[in-house]
């Protein structure tokens, strides 16, 4: 069981380069990237896992304050679980204190849901996660709702957000990486209370 001394790793999902940097399915990276601006850091690469990663702590001066890991995959969304399960083990980290940010079809758009456990619904980056390492770990689901008309799914996660999306995603990014501040200061019941809509 972990305590409040144990480490926390938060993993940004998606894709690594250029071409799907403003991917629906990269908004993962996205929330990584802000987390890391707030805490001073910047992203470098990983000596012990194919990903970029950067240390630091979050929350308030003191005993509150959390030693964090912040992760993206540099592996592909389909093959996370390797550099994550490869990061937690390195750092020592309980797979309850492992917190995924990702995409979400199911949730409407701009709609938040933490949750701890549960299964992939198909997301190809937390299949990965749970084959390596098991269920047991947080998410932070950022909705994204379901494609248009017969538009694919695979399409639709590789797009970039619509216009309108973007008129509002630098708001939902920052509110997204407030849930994740939450729940490490506060818990999952407190995180969920306010953030879950």
């Amino acid at each position: 069981m972990s305590d409040a001394t144990d480490p926390w790793l938060i993993v940004g999902l998606g894709n690594p380069g250029p071409d799907y940097a403003a991917n629906r399915h990269n908004v993962g990276f996205m929330v990584a990237d802000l987390l890391a601006t707030r805490i001073g850091g910047k992203f470098k690469r990983a000596q012990k896992a194919q990903a970029q990663v950067v240390e630091g702590r979050m929350g308030p001066p003191g005993p509150a304050s959390r030693r964090v890991i912040l992760v993206k995959p540099m592996s592909y969304m389909n093959l996370s679980g390797g550099p994550v399960t490869a990061l937690r083990d390195f750092y020592k980290v309980p797979t309850d204190h492992v917190v995924a940010v990702h995409d979400e079809l199911d949730v409407d758009y701009g709609m938040l849901r933490l949750k701890l456990g549960g299964g992939d619904n198909g997301h190809n980056g937390l299949k990965s996660m749970t084959k390596a390492m098991g269920p047991d770990y947080h998410r932070v689901r950022f909705g994204i709702g379901r494609p248009p008309g017969r538009m694919q799914v695979a399409d639709f996660v590789l797009k970039d957000f619509s216009s309108t999306e973007r008129k509002e995603l630098e708001f939902l990014v920052d509110r997204s990486a407030d849930s994740v501040e939450c729940l490490l200061a506060e818990g999952l019941e407190r995180a969920q209370s306010t953030y879950n809509s």
